[in-house]
């Protein structure tokens, strides 16, 4: 399963993939502006299944102009090729803005508007929650424009407690959310003409690393060969000896 995270600086991208990973992948600090300055990737096993999280910078950085964000979000498709599965709209609860809807739109100039089949929305800081509080509570007494945010990922969303990072059930629960997503959009991951030129490229970079390898592997052989028959040869030219 591949993972790509997206979202407006400071809402928890990267901490929210440690938590899907498991572990401390990702570089995390309390920042104004992005930590993550490229794609990074971490991968993990899960049940038997490999996961991949691919992280991005942030957009509405202090430091990034969105153009230069967009340019290296785009370079995910090569981490996340032949396709990714998900693509996770990261927001901070109790602090949805107006940069959150053009960070939507952003990605869907990106990859195009069949992404939005395979984007879900992913609240951090579920801590935040009041004690006898549920995300469902949460969203449905949320305001009419991240109702309509939640609406246009097919109300898909999910939260994370960032406290409880060895926690399997919250995990568990977001896969089987993903999986139920892939099956609503047809069975498969998301893919699109860069998606499939990439992967063009990918797989003729593996053939023609595969190619040198049996030509190196060739003229190692002819080397050798003429190494012995070199050898042969100088044996050859030299004069018998006779033993009396």
């Amino acid at each position: 399963m591949r993972i790509v995270l997206v979202g407006k600086t400071g809402v928890g991208k990267s901490a929210a993939g440690n938590v899907i990973l498991r572990e401390k992948h990702f570089k995390t600090a309390f920042s104004d502006s992005s930590v993550t300055k490229r794609c990074l990737n971490g991968v993990a096993e899960y049940s038997g299944r490999r996961i991949t999280v691919i992280d991005t910078p942030g957009l509405f950085d202090t430091e990034l102009s969105n153009n230069e964000v967009t340019k290296e979000i785009v370079k995910c498709i090569e981490m996340s090729a032949p396709g990714p599965h998900a693509f996770f709209l990261v927001i901070r609860l109790g602090r949805f803005t107006e940069e959150e809807k053009e960070t939507i739109k952003i990605i869907q100039e990106v990859f195009g508007e069949e992404a939005r089949k395979y984007m879900m929305v992913f609240f951090t800081h579920g801590d935040d929650l009041d004690e006898d509080q549920t995300i469902e509570d949460f969203v449905n007494n949320a305001g009419k424009d991240l109702k309509q945010l939640v609406e246009s990922c097919g109300n898909r969303y999910h939260v994370i407690d960032g406290r409880n990072m060895k926690d399997q059930d919250q995990i568990e629960q977001l896969l089987k959310k993903v999986d139920a997503m892939v099956m609503e959009s047809g069975g498969d991951f998301f893919s699109n003409e860069l998606f499939k030129m990439m992967e063009k490229i990918i797989q003729d970079e593996k053939r023609l690393q595969e190619e040198h390898k049996v030509e190196a592997e060739l003229q190692r052989e002819i080397k050798k060969l003429r190494e012995e028959n070199s050898k042969l040869q100088e044996k050859l030219r030299k004069p018998n000896c006779c033993i009396l």
